[in-house]
């Protein structure tokens, strides 16, 4: 069901229009959290010690100008920063790779040194099997902040052609890619960096604290910091782009059920949504206060509130693909009758619901340890949870919706729908053939 703002329009479609609005709402509040501009100014701190308000205005300013064309030109800037990530990622297994097996000079094999001493995991708050387990526990919140964007892929199905095609292919491709470079570039860290390192310790909260940076710098390689950090600000800068078009798109997505004001509704003579794309920007200038706190200091914060509500998404669309699954069992339908499915998709579900639910209630258990309580870090953490409960209240009395039963969901106008459009899909080209950007934005332009 290709729509602009996709799983807005899903959770109407398949549960209920509280839940869309509610969806709709919170993925617009995750955009406005300003994470990634603040992120650049932690970057740049690698190279110069200057005021974080610099950097936060000259990205700030990119940030904007990417998504305010058309676009066509998002597609060519980002198309350009998904190989540079490939590349930063590479560069990462192989500088690891060497570092760990001694390649460089006056640098000893480690192998696997530091699983042994110190260790794989770190103790937290508490000792024993108890406290690492502990410390493992309260490191998901940095890895569902890494994973944030990853739902994102369907934002713009209602923009891009043979959608159906591109959005499953695309989503085959990103599972890969986390399996395949992320957890690899993960395991590799943990060879040549240990957790006790005292630059990691110290949590100095700037870019020379990178544990690649440190393993690179003592093992004499010069150059590959620089170029790593580059790298790293291109991604952070990709990300602000994605929170941008996300926030935007969902405005106006919303302003079609008359869930936002109509101004929203207004595009440009290229079909960008451009008072969303200003209404996201206006939070950007949150970001300076990084000039009175420390810059990964409010970082922390942006990354604990977008994380929170992350898994809160998560649990949405699961919750859209079970309540879809049980509607295509009711009426008589099977998952073969999809154009594309997957036999682990009602499993998937359930899974990814239950684990982000709990990962959701314990993402901030050391606020009820005695002693550990922290106000900003709770209400980062836990204020997503009566917003949504409080945004789901509002519009179900506000509107009176109605909770659909799976015999109830309209399935036959999607279905109708895949008839009535298919999809020509372009015979595959070598590989050689995907590596020229027009060519590799082909599939990508607006219908």
């Amino acid at each position: 069901m290709p729509a602009t703002g996709a799983t807005i329009r899903h959770a109407e479609q398949f549960i209920d229009e509280s839940v869309g609005f509610t969806f709709g709402w919170i993925s617009t509040y995750s955009s406005l959290m300003p994470g990634e501009l603040s992120a650049t100014a932690v970057i740049m701190t690698y190279w110069t010690d200057v005021s974080p308000a610099i950097f936060i205005t000259v990205f700030g300013v990119l940030f904007v100008a990417t998504n305010i064309y058309t676009i066509r030109f998002y597609g060519e800037i980002e198309y350009i920063f998904g190989w540079l990530k490939v590349l930063l990622i590479v560069i990462l297994i192989v500088s690891g790779l060497v570092i760990d097996l001694g390649g460089t000079k006056g640098q000893e094999r480690l192998g696997f040194h530091y699983w042994r001493d110190p260790g794989p995991f770190a103790n937290y708050l508490v000792g024993g099997h108890i406290g690492k387990f502990v410390g493992f526990w309260a490191a998901i919140s940095s890895v569902v902040y890494s994973y944030s964007g990853i739902q994102n892929i369907a934002i713009l199905a209602g923009e891009t052609k043979n959608s159906r095609h591109a959005i499953f292919h695309g989503a085959k491709n990103v599972f890969l890619r986390i399996i395949v470079l992320y957890l690899v570039t993960v395991f590799i860290l943990t060879l040549i960096v240990p957790y006790n390192d005292k630059l990691i310790a110290t949590g100095t909260g700037t870019a020379r604290s990178s544990p690649f940076v440190i393993a690179m710098n003592r093992a004499g390689i010069k150059v590959l910091p620089h170029i790593v950090n580059a790298l790293i600000l291109t991604s952070a800068w990709s990300a602000g782009n994605l929170a941008i078009i996300e926030g935007s798109r969902n405005l106006f997505c919303l302003e079609t059920k008359n869930q936002a004001p109509k101004i929203f509704l207004r595009t440009s003579k290229r079909g960008i949504p451009y008072v969303g794309v200003i209404f996201i920007s206006s939070f950007l200038p949150l970001a300076y206060m990084s000039c009175s706190k420390s810059s990964a200091t409010v970082f922390g914060w942006f990354q604990e509130l977008v994380s929170s509500n992350t898994l809160l998404r998560w649990i949405l669309i699961s919750a859209n693909h079970i309540h879809m699954d049980r509607a295509l069992k009711a009426q008589g339908y099977s998952r073969s009758d999809l154009p594309y499915s997957t036999r682990i998709g009602p499993f998937a579900a359930w899974f990814s619901g239950i684990m982000s639910f709990i990962f959701l209630l314990t993402g901030g258990f050391y606020n009820f340890i005695h002693g550990h309580f922290d106000i900003e870090s709770f209400f980062t953490r836990y204020f997503i949870i009566p917003l949504a409960i409080g945004l789901f209240t509002f519009w179900k009395l506000f509107k009176k919706t109605r909770y659909l039963r799976p015999h109830e969901v309209d399935l036959e106008s999607i279905f109708e729908d895949i008839k009535e459009n298919p999809e020509h899909i372009e015979e595959s080209k070598p590989i050689w053939a995907k590596f020229s950007l027009k060519k590799g934005l082909k599939n990508e332009e607006k219908v």
